[in-house]
């Protein structure tokens, strides 16, 4: 017992993964500088000033940075004691949207809380995180029922419908629940569930994915943007003013990007032909500005930093340290490859934000916080 104590112990003091953190160091500073570059022109015709929200994601970035390397001197088993409440608290944490005069409404969905102390901010992003700490927990303490249909695959996928259910049908936030979805598969495979089960959960999401579509065409309304979205996928340039637009003009910021770019701060596109480029098509903006060299070099850094978040779970002393760096870097993993994958009309569009780039600073504020359970 003692020397299990000892082993954890030394985990949890142990030196920082100075490559994770070097790539985080990097992937920030990018970030930063690709948010001034894409926002200034949005922003100087918002508030008259070039910097706005350059200023902000930095503030919230240092700030970051602090607490991720403060939240280093804590014993991170500290959360397996508390993983039911902090999934309630998760799930609950999506009903602030509903409180009025603290819920905000933009662009057709209900996904923003605006608190005075705190500022304005996406409850979904707090939800991921704790979803994946009680997942972590759960598992951990449930190992030996995963190889069951019923206790250890139907019964921990029925933990994650009420957070799903209050993303989309009371927040209109999809990408959030696919984001959640995959994230929690990930988790239970890497745990020991078993693949037979979710090559059949494959089988039937078909029929889901199908029921969904004409739940949304017969419902009308708000959903219709959905089927549009899925429509301009199809074919941009079919409605290259109307739904096809951003993507549209997406694709013209990348392939005018060509191989080495414009150059930093030379884009085209960010002058109000991709709306708010600091946000989901930030990346469009990279791709303009620094070519397919810059995308090439950014897409590596992900790489890596992926690669060690990997051997970092690998390493970790316990099954609950595993399980919460793989639910993490997961997260960013899925995050980017779907964020691009939108941008370069590989899918059809969500609102995806690319970690690290887009702005957001409590987005960026709770992923650097994770970060520090991964190194």
């Amino acid at each position: 017992m003692q020397k299990k104590g000892k082993k954890v112990s030394k985990f949890i003091n142990q030196p920082f993964d100075f490559i994770l953190c070097a790539v985080v160091f990097i992937l920030l500073a990018l970030g930063i500088v690709m948010v001034l570059s894409a926002s200034a022109p949005s922003a100087l015709a918002d508030t008259g000033k070039t910097y706005t929200f350059a200023g902000k994601q930095l503030i919230f970035g240092i700030i970051g940075l602090i607490f991720m390397f403060s939240l280093s001197k804590f014993d991170y088993h500290i959360y397996k004691k508390f993983y039911w409440p902090i999934y309630f608290l998760s799930c609950g944490i999506l009903l602030l949207v509903l409180i009025p005069k603290l819920g905000i409404s933009s662009h057709g969905a209900r996904r923003w809380v605006n608190i005075p102390a705190l500022g304005q901010f996406q409850p979904s992003e707090f939800t991921k995180i704790g979803l994946i700490i009680f997942y972590a927990g759960y598992l951990s303490d449930h190992k030996d029922e995963l190889k069951d249909f019923w206790r250890g695959f139907v019964k921990p996928l029925c933990f994650i419908v009420p957070p799903i259910a209050i993303l989309f049908f009371i927040q209109n936030h999809l990408s959030a629940s696919l984001i959640i979805g995959m994230i929690v598969c990930v988790m239970m495979i890497i745990a020991g569930a078993r693949l037979l089960h979710f090559f059949a959960l494959g089988a039937t999401g078909g029929i889901g994915v199908l029921s969904l579509i004409i739940y949304m065409i017969t419902k009308g309304g708000s959903e219709n943007f959905r089927i549009g979205r899925i429509v301009s996928f199809l074919n941009p340039w079919a409605d290259k003013t109307g739904d096809g637009w951003q993507v549209v003009q997406s694709l013209y910021a990348i392939g005018s990007g060509g191989i080495f770019g414009s150059g930093l701060g030379e884009s085209k596109q960010k002058y109000l032909y991709i709306s708010e480029p600091q946000n989901d098509f930030i990346f469009s903006i990279v791709a303009e500005e620094l070519g397919f060299i810059g995308c090439v070099l950014i897409i590596a850094l992900f790489a890596v930093l992926i690669w060690r978040g990997i051997l970092i779970a690998i390493k970790a002393p316990d099954t609950f340290g595993s399980l919460v760096a793989i639910g993490i870097i997961s997260l960013v993993a899925i995050q980017a490859i779907l964020n691009i994958a939108v941008v370069t009309s590989s899918i059809p569009n969500t609102g995806i934000a690319l970690p690290f780039f887009s702005y957001g600073g409590t987005a960026l504020f709770i992923l650097l916080c994770s970060m520090r359970c991964t190194a």
